[in-house]
């Protein structure tokens, strides 16, 4: 786990490297809330802020399958 990650964050972060692996871009927030068991587009949303404010993901536009790993 990387220090000071939630274990939502570890499990959002794990869905996005695992995707972008598989499929070559990252997630649409429903499919991240789907893999992780969030219902609410709003707590995924929460989540990949988070990350993104950690330096962990970087948006590259203001969609977010728009966003790439650091």
């Amino acid at each position: 786990m990387r220090e000071g990650l939630s274990e939502r964050q570890e499990r959002v972060l794990a869905c996005v490297r695992e995707w972008i692996a598989e499929h070559g871009e990252a997630p649409t927030v429903r499919e991240v809330g789907q893999q992780v068991g969030l219902s609410s587009p709003s707590s995924v949303h929460y989540q990949l802020r988070q990350l993104e404010h950690r330096g962990i993901l970087r948006r590259t536009e203001r969609r977010w399958r728009a966003y790439q790993l650091r």
